[in-house]
């Protein structure tokens, strides 16, 4: 296993990084590797709701970097960039996509569907108040950061650095993304984006609050 001291030092040496190296690319193995650690990431019931848009063509980049103000030294440079999408009306219950995915991925009996099926609609109208279809995509980006974070992490372990990017305006970017069909007929919005590569300029010092300022016992 790895030890404790490796992974904190994968957390220092992770930080936004604003400018990569555009002369150095991630080769293949090492980003679908970053990629799977997003795949296995966990989800609220399990449900997935999301998709890794993996945009390398510098011209989308282009367009995007128009309502993208936290991307002007990374979209450029970066060696990847991902728009982390998330499911909207797609998360509702007992809708085709829950069902389907119960069915075809989780494989669980029809009994077990229809308990999972109670609870869920519970979970949503009742105890988070999901009703809302921005209540349930800002649900499904909460799912979204998860992913977001373990990629991160995963590519600081193997020395890539990475910038995560909420600096858009959502509605022209998703804009951009649904002029280009890849936004899958409306199933779809823009959850954060986050660019990977390698740094240039040296890292700044992290500061952080002292474990004892953001720690209550009780």
């Amino acid at each position: 296993m790895i030890s404790q001291q490796a992974i904190l030092d994968a957390f220092n040496f992770r930080h936004a990084c604003k400018t990569f190296d555009p002369a150095r690319k991630i080769a293949e193995a090492d980003f679908r590797f970053i990629l799977e650690t997003g795949r296995l990431s966990p989800s609220s019931f399990g449900y997935e709701p999301w998709r890794f848009l993996v945009i390398q063509d510098m011209a989308l980049r282009e367009k995007l970097l128009g309502v993208t103000w936290g991307g002007k030294g990374q979209f450029p440079t970066a060696s990847h960039v991902v728009a982390i999408l998330a499911r909207g009306e797609d998360m509702r219950s007992g809708s085709e996509y829950t069902e389907r995915f119960m069915r075809e991925v989780k494989h669980f009996p029809e009994d077990v569907i229809a308990r999972r099926n109670a609870v869920y609609k519970t979970f949503q109208e009742s105890d988070f108040q999901l009703q809302e279809p921005r209540a349930l995509f800002d649900w499904s980006c909460r799912q979204a950061y998860i992913a977001l974070a373990n990629m991160m992490t995963a590519a600081a372990l193997i020395g890539i650095d990475s910038c995560p990017i909420e600096g858009f305006g959502q509605a022209g970017a998703e804009g951009i993304l649904a002029e280009a069909g890849l936004l899958e007929d409306g199933h779809f919005g823009l959850a954060v984006m986050v660019a990977f590569g390698y740094r240039v300029d040296p890292q700044p010092t992290k500061t952080r609050q002292t474990l004892e300022l953001v720690t209550r016992w009780v």
